[in-house]
């Protein structure tokens, strides 16, 4: 078992910058890529950001050029800096782990809500 914990969510002013960071426990060792998702009402849960163990990274192109996913493998942490928001970013944002294969887990945290309002 696999559980993460998210925190740095927020309000915040259209322009301004966020870092949320999701910390990871238990069976961490079968972590390989870590994430974050987020939920606005009434839409459904899509990808902002992914990192691979080996630092490999993909990003939602709404974010590109503006959010940055990095990772510590040795603090089982991961990151998502926030620059430039937008009202359009406001959801909940969570955070995700993915096991590798050939058993694949997939792990959910509880959610932190980052509102970008004036």
């Amino acid at each position: 078992q696999v559980q993460l914990v998210e925190s740095g969510g927020g309000l915040v002013q259209p322009g301004g910058s966020l870092r949320l960071s999701c910390a990871a426990s238990g069976t961490i060792f079968s972590i390989d890529t870590m994430g974050w998702y987020r939920q606005a009402p009434g839409k459904e849960r899509e990808l902002v950001a992914t990192i691979t163990r080996g630092g490999n990274t993909n990003y939602a192109d709404s974010v590109k050029g503006r959010f940055t996913i990095s990772r510590d493998n040795v603090k089982n942490t991961v990151y998502l800096q926030m620059n430039s928001l937008k009202p359009g970013d406001t959801a909940v944002y969570y955070c995700n782990a993915k096991t590798a294969a050939p058993l694949i887990y997939i792990y959910w945290g509880r959610g932190t809500q980052v509102t970008v309002s004036s």
